[in-house]
């Protein structure tokens, strides 16, 4: 948990259509944020002591802004963020799905199901031709409670799969926590690191990200994949995710690595309950002033099963449609997922009717 003493959050609130969007906008009635439209910002002022949370119409709230230098520069953090999606990895897509490539024999969700080399192509080919933007290739499980693999193992697993996938020209990250398997990602052509532990668990990480200059997405985490339920203790989640992101952004920054090359993920089921996870869901759009795009990893998580008592992570669909349209509606516009082309249908179609 970390301790900040009287600090100031925003979170936009309250979604507009575009075209209402659009015109309330001239009369100051909404903002648009990272291509979303509000008509509301809570502000969240945290102490030692107390969280205060009140929530302003938007003429409201830039009057506030008149008085309160804190305010105003979260506002300009904001009003910059919509330079977000200008980021490279986004190549003129509006919003990028990661197709999940698990070349494990134990995650939570499809371990085994592609370990064979062809099997593993044959599925990222279907990924990619059905809306993938990249394919998030991993060798280690890091679901609650797993063993940990050597990067040895990991490597071994991951190399046949990322250099097949770089000679088909497809787009690929590296899901790994190890330096060594970055090394060998990065030469083989890996544009993203996406670091579960946050760069925390190899202190070389950094390194190898500043050497290949690849990309990087820092995801919350507290502790490990075999201890990360035990330390689930927060003051407040959505605020402590949000000062720890902002601690792991300023490190990158103070190493040479600007904020154009950062994704940040708020870690949902990495270390917290049902609650928590919901907790993050409803508030996805206070992370917006951390100027970072934001990753949302929800496809076949066990907190829709706590909800709908799914027990099968592979019908667990609905609740992953559910939760990713709500964080789209927050302005999230990087989606982690397992269904490419049904979660690639369903933000399409989304989006038509509202006219995004």
């Amino acid at each position: 948990m970390i301790c900040v003493d009287n600090k100031y959050y925003l979170r936009p609130n309250c979604f507009i259509d575009h075209d209402h969007g659009v015109l309330l906008s001239k009369s100051d009635k909404a903002i648009k944020v990272s291509d979303v439209f509000f008509s509301y910002i809570e502000v969240i002022q945290r102490n030692k002591n107390k969280i205060i949370r009140k929530n302003y119409p938007l003429k409201k709230f830039y009057e506030l802004t008149e008085t309160n230098i804190h305010l105003k520069e979260l506002l300009e953090k904001l009003l910059i963020n919509q330079k977000v999606n200008k980021n490279k990895v986004f190549k003129k897509n509006k919003y990028l799905i990661f197709g999940i490539l698990n070349l494990t024999p134990d995650s939570f969700s499809d371990g085994g199901d592609f370990s064979h080399h062809s099997k593993s192509i044959q599925h990222a080919k279907h990924m990619y031709n059905n809306g993938a933007s990249y394919i998030d290739v991993g060798g280690e499980s890091t679901r609650p409670g797993a063993i940990r693999v050597s990067s040895n193992d990991e490597i071994l697993r991951v190399m046949p799969s990322l250099q097949a996938l770089r000679s088909l020209d497809i787009p690929v990250s590296l899901d790994t926590r190890n330096s060594s398997t970055m090394e060998f990602g990065a030469l083989s052509g890996v544009e993203i690191i996406n670091d579960v532990s946050g760069l925390e668990n190899d202190v070389l990480s950094i390194e190898v990200v500043k050497k290949y200059k690849t990309n990087l997405i820092i995801m919350h985490m507290p502790g490990n994949p075999k201890t990360m339920m035990k330390k689930n203790n927060y003051e407040n989640v959505v605020l402590d995710v949000y000062d720890y992101l902002e601690n792991k952004i300023r490190f990158c920054e103070s190493q040479g690595i600007g904020k154009s090359k950062i994704i940040v993920d708020p870690g949902i089921g990495f270390g917290k309950d049902l609650e928590q996870n919901l907790n993050i869901l409803r508030n996805l759009s206070i992370y917006h002033t951390l100027q970072c795009p934001i990753m949302i990893g929800l496809s076949r998580k066990r907190f829709i099963s706590s909800i709908s008592k799914a027990d099968d992570p592979k019908n667990r669909l609905g609740g992953t449609i559910s939760a990713s349209l709500l964080a789209l509606q927050q302005g999230i516009k990087i989606h982690r997922v397992h269904d490419v082309l049904e979660i690639n249908q369903s933000i399409k179609v989304f989006e038509k009717i509202l006219n995004q």
